[in-house]
């Protein structure tokens, strides 16, 4: 029996009302991040910062950007 998956966009974000998003796929990859530091990947609202960073980012970005936090090069400290 295959499994269905749902497919969906991120709900509407008034703090990012343009077209480009690369501002807010950095901001849910980075909410994602403090998020899981401080409360665990179990967390829901953890769960929709990682939803919505996976929907807007490109792979290529979370990859490099998930290298970067293993190889403590990340750009900002996820204590911030």
């Amino acid at each position: 029996m295959s499994e269905q998956i749902k497919i969906e966009t991120t709900p509407f974000d008034a703090r990012f009302p343009n077209v480009n998003q690369t501002k807010r796929c950095w901001q849910n990859y980075f909410d994602y991040t403090k998020c899981v530091a401080a409360k665990g990947e179990d967390y829901a609202p953890c769960k929709q910062f990682f939803k919505a960073y996976n929907t807007l980012c490109p792979n290529e970005w979370i990859e490099r950007w998930d290298d970067q936090k293993e190889n403590g090069t990340f750009p900002m400290a996820e204590s911030a």
